[in-house]
């Protein structure tokens, strides 16, 4: 079978992370949304109908069935979905879920009503409703690698699950509030404090002493210390050292200097503004917490103070001894409007992407360039 993740013209809605990314690739629980129709409908393949310019990374396909990527998907849902026929389309009351053909007949689903992801806050707003779900999908019928005994646990030791080779040691997982998922060779450092829900992808690292509120996701090969609530790194990403990170995303290839904080919080306890990419000017949101979201191969020095609700674009270079501004542009050097080189920047991303044996690919380096032209 095969199934094309429609953006559904929400693409900029969860920019700056969707600059280099489809919407239906998007992380939040365990999985990404592409990753989560993969394991419910195995033997599937995965398309992408997004912006021109992701394509060549994020393949498009005809013939497809067509499905909404901001829908979050459970097994009854992906089971209706896969029985769709001829030209029938399926939605939920006036949400539009799936269709094949050219979509004449309507087909009403019956089950609960999805989970949908409209704005990119919904992302760590939905995130242990998500985690929770993913938990149940991997875990099941699978039996958990047991911690060891230098470990504390509080709460249901069978709301955790271990991966082969991850190495936890000395740490406190409290399970009273969700589920902790530990990946492949993923490792908790001694004096951690973890509370679910939480999840770490294939070897993420937990540094020492770290202090984790859920619902937290670390996506695969991030590094995290210091003290992190409700934030969503979708891989590769480090925050390796302390400082406060709160109702945060960030993409992946990023670095959070130390000692960097985020206000997540106004000080009048109002509901926040925070910078569209849709109509290029801060909007007001319903959401009261909001941090950081950063976009992919954005990195900020030691003691960065960010202001609450902002957004830093792709591949900026953040640096000042004051706040910096709540919106920073894509490829930008500090704080004063400066233009990051694009080579420069290259050179900088492969650098930090070799410490993995990684580079750009062709693909990469066009989106990138892309992002670039259009600052």
């Amino acid at each position: 079978m095969r199934i094309l993740l429609q953006d559904n013209g929400r693409h900029l809605n969860f920019a700056p992370l969707t600059l280099t990314r489809p919407v239906g690739n998007l992380r939040l629980g365990i999985l990404t949304n592409d990753e989560r129709w993969k394991l419910l409908l195995p033997d599937t393949e995965i398309f992408f109908e997004t912006e021109d310019y992701l394509s060549d990374k994020f393949q498009p396909a005809s013939g497809a069935i067509r499905v909404n990527a901001c829908i979050i998907p459970d097994q009854e849902l992906a089971n209706t979905i896969a029985k769709l026929k001829g030209s029938e389309k399926l939605s939920y009351e006036e949400l539009p879920i799936a269709s094949i053909g050219n979509g004449e007949v309507l087909v009403k689903y019956k089950g609960k009503a999805p989970l949908v992801i409209k704005e990119r806050w919904d992302l760590y707003r939905l995130n242990g409703e998500v985690l929770a779900n993913d938990f149940e999908l991997i875990s099941k019928g699978r039996t958990s690698v047991q911690l060891s005994s230098t470990n504390t646990i509080i709460g249901d030791t069978s709301n955790i699950f271990v991966e082969e080779g991850a190495r936890v040691e000395a740490a406190i997982l409290n399970t009273t509030n969700g589920p902790i998922y530990i990946g492949k060779n993923a490792e908790i450092m001694e004096g951690s404090i973890v509370r679910g829900p939480f999840a770490m992808g294939e070897s993420s690292v937990l540094k020492m002493g770290a202090k984790i509120y859920g619902p937290t996701t670390l996506g695969p090969y991030c590094k995290v210390g210091g003290e992190v609530n409700n934030v969503i790194f979708q891989a590769y990403s480090n925050k390796g050292h302390d400082g406060f990170l709160g109702n945060s995303l960030i993409g992946e290839w990023c670095n959070i200097g130390a000692d960097t904080n985020t206000s997540n919080l106004k000080n009048n306890y109002g509901d926040v503004k925070t910078y569209s990419y849709k109509t290029g000017k801060l909007e007001q949101t319903d959401v009261q917490f909001m941090g950081l979201t950063m976009g992919d191969h954005s990195k900020c020095g030691i003691n960065t103070m960010f202001n609450t609700a902002s957004v830093v674009g792709v591949c900026s270079n953040i640096f000042s001894s004051a706040f910096p501004p709540k919106m920073i542009p894509s490829f930008s050097w500090g704080v004063d409007g400066s233009r990051y080189n694009f080579d420069k920047a290259v050179e900088g991303i492969n650098n930090m992407m070799s410490r993995r044996n990684m580079s750009l690919s062709k693909a990469d380096k066009a989106i990138l360039r892309h992002i670039s032209d259009k600052k």
